[in-house]
């Protein structure tokens, strides 16, 4: 186990905690962040209040960050043996496994209190979203495609959205409006919905690959699965298929539901950007492949501005 270091003073321990929580690297909520937005528009049929715009904004940076927490202290034992992730704050035993959960619940009750205030079938199904998030850290160690575990997770957002567009008014658990059953909840969620966590888990695939391409070597010694190892030589070809299966089930599941053309510009730029990805993976360097990792949520902004716009203009 690594040494303990003492603790520093208080301005290093919050420095700490935002380290823990990657708050200089915001890439990260933004990837659950416009997919989730999307989703409310569609529901929505255009804007969708401020009262869901703010919910769904902070919720996704308070549980992605509660969700680096978990994966820190799960992945402690195998992060001191990647050069990426050998000083993280866990690992390196600068904040202890305890503090990093007790911060992650902390994060994950508050991203809840925001939750309480939608209706109950978006409550029902929080649960199952922190229920897949929890499981995913340990997925790296028995499936082999980890990444689509991942991508359940990370696209759990758009069912939720759709609870909490169509699920019922909001503050109705405290207004004790009625019988609820989970029936309520499924029948919150359209087919539609389903269709687009479809899609959009193909884009985490994608560009999870990519960020899995930066650490093969390490985690080929270490025993991590991962769809980088999974794939082999197929990787490349792997990203971009699952770049097009994105782009492809969200163009025709919106096609007959966004209004104008707008919404085509921004499908259209987002697959640019995914040939320009392919430039920066196919010499499989670290450099390239993080670089393409990093830059997808301009991506993902893409196509939600593309449905906001096409719902704005029209």
């Amino acid at each position: 186990m690594a040494a303990t270091l003492p603790a520093p003073p208080a301005p290093g321990r919050l420095a700490l905690y935002l380290d823990l929580i990657r708050w200089n690297r915001p890439a990260g909520w933004l990837l659950l962040l416009w997919p989730s937005l999307g989703a409310l528009w569609i529901a929505a049929g255009g804007f969708p209040g401020w009262h869901l715009l703010v919910v769904f904004t902070l919720g996704t940076i308070l549980m992605r960050s509660a969700g680096c927490c978990v994966n820190d202290v799960a992945d402690r034992d195998f992060d001191r043996h990647v050069k990426r992730t050998a000083q993280r704050p866990v690992t390196s035993g600068r904040i202890t496994p305890r503090e990093a959960l007790l911060f992650g619940a902390v994060l994950a009750l508050a991203a809840f209190g925001l939750v309480l205030t939608t209706n109950l079938a978006t409550i029902a199904w929080s649960f199952v979203a922190l229920a897949v998030t929890l499981v995913y850290p340990f997925a790296k160690r028995y499936v082999s495609m980890p990444q689509a575990v991942l991508g359940v997770a990370f696209s759990f957002g758009i069912p939720m959205a759709f609870s909490a567009v169509r699920g019922g008014p909001p503050w109705e658990l405290f207004a004790g409006g009625g019988a609820f059953s989970l029936q309520d909840a499924w029948n919150s969620v359209p087919p539609l919905a389903w269709l687009l966590l479809l899609g959009n888990l193909f884009w985490v695939i994608a560009y999870d690959t990519e960020y899995a391409m930066v650490d093969r070597d390490d985690d080929l010694r270490i025993g991590m699965k991962t769809s980088a190892i999974t794939l082999g030589r197929f990787d490349v070809v792997g990203v971009l298929t699952s770049y097009a299966l994105f782009l492809a089930i969200w163009t025709l599941a919106l096609r007959s539901l966004v209004p104008g053309w707008l919404f085509y510009v921004g499908i259209v730029a987002a697959a640019a950007q995914v040939l320009w990805h392919a430039t920066l993976i196919k010499g499989r360097t670290r450099e390239g492949c993080f670089q393409a990792f990093r830059l997808n949520h301009w991506l993902g902004f893409a196509v939600f501005a593309g449905i906001v716009a096409g719902y704005t203009f029209a």
